[in-house]
């Protein structure tokens, strides 16, 4: 009897680790979109289907996978509206929609994932908003290394009141959802 306790609890370490290691590689992933979106405004559709995979994979492991693609179905059909107004970009939706996957469908967690992304998103719109009246113009050229060449860009984009890096939002949403959980 002793063997079979041993190996229920090692299969338990097992798929603790497992998740922990989707849970990381899904850190990274959102990292990396809300990078991306920072630098050309787009989240590659590659991301949102990996992010799709790893929340599937986690809640598959912890027994939720119903009510997490119930409450990702919500959220997508949501969102898609918001798409349709021209109010989010599509990379957008789809990760949103994907990165719900990754939070256990808990309603707390839920409530408390879509209020981070929504203070988050509504923190950066006031940024860009306050950055767009003391920014003028800059100027078109090509000198200059990265780093400013990357600020002339952003300058311009603020400016010219272009869209929203929403995947920086979605990313802090779920690291600040996540991370008490894990803890």
């Amino acid at each position: 009897m002793t063997g079979i306790k041993d190996l229920a609890e090692f299969g338990s370490a097992g798929q603790n680790l497992v998740a922990l290691c989707l849970l990381l590689v899904a850190g990274v992933l959102l990292l990396y979109a809300a990078l991306h979106d920072v630098a050309v405004r787009t989240v590659p559709d590659w991301l949102s289907v990996a992010m799709l995979v790893l929340g599937l994979g986690l809640r598959l492991l912890d027994h939720g996978l119903l009510e997490a693609v119930i409450i990702a179905g919500i959220t997508f059909a949501v969102l898609f509206m918001l798409w349709l107004l021209g109010f989010m970009g599509g990379g957008d939706v789809k990760l949103w929609t994907a990165t719900v996957l990754i939070v256990p469908p808990i309603i707390q967690p839920e409530i408390n994932f879509f209020l981070y992304i929504t203070t988050f998103g509504g923190v950066l719109a006031l940024i860009y908003l306050g950055l767009g009246r003391l920014i003028r113009r800059p100027l078109a050229s090509r000198h200059g290394g990265l780093w400013r060449r990357a600020l002339r860009v952003e300058a311009w984009r603020i400016s010219n009141r272009g869209p929203l890096p929403y995947a920086c939002a979605i990313a802090f949403g779920a690291f600040a959802t996540l991370l008490p959980l894990s803890l």
